[in-house]
């Protein structure tokens, strides 16, 4: 059996059960066991992938892409699954779950009344979410730590009762930590947050999904995914200069747009890929996030090798090497679409704002700017995050802040530095590299998302205010990075920020323009250099890992019921047997509603864990189409505006159900199941839209919803917010048949609607029992 291991524990237990016999140095052994960092959670069998592809190939008789050969051979049933790209759904069997702690507390609290006794699969929670960013690492850690108590403690110990590891607040971001321990060639891997494609880096296919996803993979169960298309995007040339591979993505983002990969797998190929770092190909994947992708994947290559060679898997390279042709796409393979680039021809990038895709050069963006009215002084400049907070990138960045510290020069913007991991910071603090960039004016954050969430208690402007902020983040919804729907949010490279945070303006291009030395001399910065992986080994840092006990039946896992955090959760109602009749029309959103929109993050993460409470935010940054105004809706009860929470509560407390109507792309962003849950939980039995994020469209089904869309798009003007809605044929609720919506006007006028959906048969058992939990529950 070619089974091999992330690490030295795991190893000695494949071994016991016969697996291939992998030489594990003395030394590495001795760092694995003082270092609970490198405590393994999973191991994989190439053999038995190997297996299930040999017989999928011989089913198909075609060349495959990477992507599919990852996918289909983790599938339940290699002999008998339908496989259509696009069409089909996957019965699959991930090899292990990642959670993030705003995601886990729900996830873990399903999991709880699931009643299993323990995960299926490797399974580990991150504490990366809760942190905010205020004063500077060490002091915003404390702050965490004592705020957040009371959620730290029943993950740690929830985890520790259902085998599941537990990485403290310090340790750095779930992706992050993913690529330093968890992600390799080949594993398929599921994780509680959008940018788990970062993995992809590392030649995994790595999927964000909902807590309720999680839950089905961590008790055993098969779990679902519609058969991706795969969008093959062909790399040409060389990078070089300054540009970057978060370049590559944002020019990607540019083309593709914020729903263009819906459905799909991105896959990078070509020769240009070998000229990127394995993180930089993680920065690629992690924003594939934002063009709707399923996930992201680039071919394994010796940049990956290298990776794993220096984060202490050279077991797992010398393995991967051995099966590399099944890590690579079959020559002639075929793809959905193509996109070709010349890395030799793309030039640096800047997008925003508001939206990642609207894509700029950097040496067009100030003229852009000023014809919009957008503002072109830079107040803060943000580096880090999960997407660009490598060694690499880090280093890069202060080879730019170097250049200006020797010209007399520090930052004119604000500038923040958001480690992505404690190695990384532990490493760069080792290598001088945050000496630089505090010196320059920086200021080190906690190893955390901060900002990029929201979590950032930021002073220096107004509510209102209008200005502009240019980070090295993926996404830049309305007021996410700090509450302030005024704020213009640009992302780009952490070298663009690096060097437009010390010019202090928008305009700034670094391959062409001059800065002015603190003796009056004009010079130009030169091209950024930065070390793909440090030279000395990695410094781990601090030990943030706590490996759940072998067994952990008899741990108590409390929940107050006073807790205003965490409360357990009740199952919702089973489906009536009939007809949704005289729905309410709680909100008709305009224009783009993301999962922003729908259950805010920052101040909003403390209630994460407890349903009711975080039900105070839903939908309260959607736009009313019938006011042009956020969270002010009629409460056709009572015929006065109130706030959206409010005036579903009214509805629910009064036996009144309700449906939301939505426009394109609803609920892209985040993965958070928040956006299904809360609806949900106040009443809501439909959404009706023209199109649907697919993390969202599942996470709806998953919680016993209705996610629906218009046969005909213009069908969205015909309803009025003070209509009736009555959803016909769910008696006879089929896969592939449409339902049907009477509008009942309140001229007393009607119009019929034909109305789509992509429930599969197990998707219709879940809508029955009103969620795939209670589903799950009638199985058992």
């Amino acid at each position: 059996m070619a089974t091999y291991c992330l690490t030295v524990a795991r190893l000695q237990l494949a071994l016991g059960h016969g697996a291939r016999r992998l030489h594990v140095s003395a030394a590495y052994r001795a760092k694995a066991v003082s270092m609970s960092r490198f405590e393994p959670t999973s191991f994989i069998n190439y053999e038995k992938l190997q297996s299930n592809l040999d017989i999928v190939q011989k089913r198909l008789s075609r060349p495959l892409t990477l992507s599919e050969k990852i996918v289909y051979s983790h599938l339940d049933d290699p002999h008998n699954q339908d496989i259509e790209r696009g069409t089909t759904y996957l019965r699959l069997h991930p090899d292990r779950v990642a959670m993030q702690d705003a995601t886990a507390q729900m996830a873990m609290l399903q999991f709880i009344s699931s009643g299993l006794p323990k995960v299926a699969v490797p399974s580990t929670i991150h504490c990366d979410h809760l942190i905010e960013a205020q004063i500077g690492g060490p002091k915003d850690l404390a702050r965490a730590k004592d705020v957040n108590k009371e959620v730290y403690n029943f993950l740690a110990s929830a985890g520790a009762k259902y085998g599941v590891g537990f990485w403290k607040p310090g340790s750095g971001i779930i992706h992050q930590i993913i690529l330093e321990n968890y992600a390799y060639p080949g594993v398929m891997l599921i994780g509680t947050d959008s940018h788990t494609p970062n993995g992809g880096g590392l030649g995994s296919i790595c999927i964000g999904v909902g807590g309720a996803d999680a839950v089905d993979v961590m008790a055993g169960i098969p779990w679902e995914l519609k058969c991706p298309k795969v969008i093959g995007v062909k790399l040409t040339g060389s990078l070089s200069g300054w540009t970057s591979p978060k370049d590559v993505i944002l020019k990607v983002a540019g083309i593709l747009t914020v729903k263009g990969g819906t459905g799909a797998i991105v896959e990078y190929f070509g020769p240009g890929v070998d000229s990127i770092s394995c993180t930089g190909m993680a920065t690629i994947c992690n924003m594939g996030a934002e063009i709707g992708a399923t996930t992201s994947v680039f071919p394994y290559n010796h940049r990956m090798k290298t990776y794993l060679e220096k984060t202490g898997r050279g077991q797992i390279a010398s393995l991967a090497d051995e099966y590399s042709h099944m890590l690579v796409p079959d020559e002639g393979c075929e793809y959905d679409q193509v996109i070709e680039i010349n890395l030799d021809e793309l030039k640096p990038h800047i997008n925003g704002p508001f939206t990642p895709d609207l894509a700029h050069p950097v040496s067009e963006v100030g003229a852009v700017a000023e014809k919009n009215g957008w503002p072109l002084e830079v107040k803060v400049g943000l580096i880090g995050s999960c997407t660009n907070s490598s060694y690499e990138d880090m280093g890069r960045a202060a080879s730019v802040a170097k250049q200006a510290l020797d010209k007399g020069l520090k930052c004119k913007a604000a500038f923040t530095v958001t480690p992505g991991s404690e190695q990384i910071r532990a490493t760069i603090e080792r290598d001088g590299y945050s000496k630089i960039l505090e010196d320059v004016g920086g200021v080190v954050m906690a190893n955390a998302c901060g900002p990029c969430i929201g979590q950032w208690d930021r002073q220096d402007v107004k509510k209102g205010e209008k200005n502009t902020i240019v980070t090295s983040f993926n996404r830049n919804f309305t007021a996410r990075n700090d509450a302030n729907p005024a704020t213009h949010a640009f992302v780009t490279s952490p070298e663009i920020v690096t060097a437009m945070a010390i010019a202090g303006s928008l305009s700034f291009n670094p391959e062409t323009d001059f800065l002015t030395a603190s003796n009056g001399e004009k010079f130009m910065l030169v091209p950024p250099t930065g070390d793909e992986l440090p030279a000395r080994d990695f410094d781990p840092g601090q030990d943030t890992y706590q490996h759940p006990p072998a067994v952990g039946s008899s741990l108590a896992v409390d929940v107050s019921p006073q807790s205003n955090r965490l409360q357990l959760l009740e199952p919702f109602d089973r489906w009536s047997g009939g007809d949704l009749e005289n729905l309410d029309v709680l909100i008709k959103v305009k224009g783009k509603c993301t999962t922003d929109h729908i259950s805010a993050a920052g101040p909003w993460l403390k209630f994460r864990g407890h349903l009711d409470n975080i039900s105070n935010n839903m939908l309260i940054g959607a736009v009313n189409s019938e006011n042009d105004a956020i969270n002010s809706i009629k409460n056709h009860m009572t015929g006065e505006y109130g706030g959206v929470p409010d005036v579903a509560r009214h509805y629910k407390a009064n036996g009144v159900s309700w449906v939301v109507v939505g426009d394109d792309n609803y609920g892209e962003g985040s993965s958070r199941e928040h956006a299904a849950l809360e609806p949900r939980h106040l009443g809501g039995r439909a959404i009706i839209v023209k199109s649907f994020a697919r993390i969202h469209e599942t996470n709806l089904k998953k919680q016993g919803m209705l996610p629906l869309t218009f046969n005909t798009p213009s069908d969205y003007d015909k309803i009025r917010h003070d209509d009736k809605i009555t959803i016909k044929g769910l008696k006879t609720l089929t896969p592939g048949t449409p339902l049907s919506a009477l509008l009942k006007h309140a001229d007393g006028s009607e119009d019929t609607l034909q109305l789509n959906h992509t429930f599969n048969e197990t998707q219709i058992e879940w809508f029955k029992a009103g969620s795939a939990l209670n589903r799950m529950k009638e199985l058992q």
